[in-house]
């Protein structure tokens, strides 16, 4: 689920800074290598649910302006394409938590279609200290996918986990590790990383600007002007029991929807 905020102060601090320079260094040197909006747009933070607790997280995005051709037999073009992905979570322990995808899409013609169904599990390490304002994590991820939407059917995910919290200003950095799995695929793990940066400007709401960047095979980078980027303007807040987080991206150069539009809502199902 996401962050609630609480508490204003009036000036950022040194590592605030810190993390706006890696966001900026997320967006130098972008090109063109074809990546769209996946089902799922967020960067993990720290929350996790308790014990028993039973969530739900509704995915959607929306790309008004994407590419309008297949790059491989099948695939659905990302034009005017809506994904809708429930994802269902349950805590194991304070520590550890469980939680599934159902990824459905509607492409140009108007049809719904199923894109398969991933499995993640995600530890969350105990605060070191009530004052200490980081936290660390990982989450694996495996899951099948339709043609339609993968060329390798099968993908696993190890997603490093890392938050900082001020008493305004929040922080999210995931170094994703991805490993393509379906037949004849490299199974090179590629380096996506994705940073969060928000600041309370309400009670219980926080503006804030979300990097998407993918590197390309880990060893085999790709050049630097040749690593797609997706940057969002978000907002988080809560409404009526729901948390939400929506957002306006844009992709630069190599990421091939021009613009995409996504929204997330959490709901404790207790």
């Amino acid at each position: 689920m996401m962050p609630a905020f609480s508490i204003l102060v009036r000036r950022p601090t040194r590592s605030t800074w810190i993390t706006l320079s890696l966001l900026v260094s997320l967006s130098l040197g972008t090109s063109a290598v074809s990546h769209a909006a996946p089902d799922e747009i967020q960067v993990y933070n720290d929350d996790i649910n308790k014990p028993g607790e039973l969530g739900l997280e509704l995915h959607l995005n929306h790309v008004p302006s994407g590419r309008k051709v297949a790059t491989y037999l099948g695939e659905m073009r990302s034009d005017h394409r809506l994904q809708a992905t429930p994802e269902f979570s349950f805590g194991l322990t304070p520590t550890w938590e469980a939680g599934l995808y159902v990824p459905v899409a509607r492409d140009v013609s108007g049809a719904w279609v199923g894109n398969g169904l991933r499995a993640r599990l995600k530890y969350i390490a105990p605060q070191a200290s009530d004052t200490s304002a980081w936290r660390w994590g990982v989450n694996a991820e495996v899951g099948v996918s339709a043609r339609r939407v993968s060329e390798s059917g099968r993908r696993f995910e190890l997603r490093p986990i890392m938050a900082w919290e001020s008493e305004a200003w929040a922080v999210a950095f995931n170094p994703i590790l991805g490993v393509d799995l379906g037949s004849g695929a490299s199974r090179r793990p590629t380096f996506e990383p994705a940073l969060k940066v928000t600041r309370k400007v309400a009670e219980e709401q926080a503006l804030g600007v979300e990097a998407y960047a993918d590197f390309g095979p880990v060893g085999q980078w790709n050049p630097a002007g040749r690593r797609p980027l997706a940057l969002f303007a978000t907002w988080d807040g809560q409404w009526r029991g729901a948390e939400i987080n929506v957002g306006l991206g844009r992709g630069f150069q190599g990421f091939e929807d021009r613009w995409v539009v996504k929204a997330i809502l959490g709901w404790s199902l207790k």
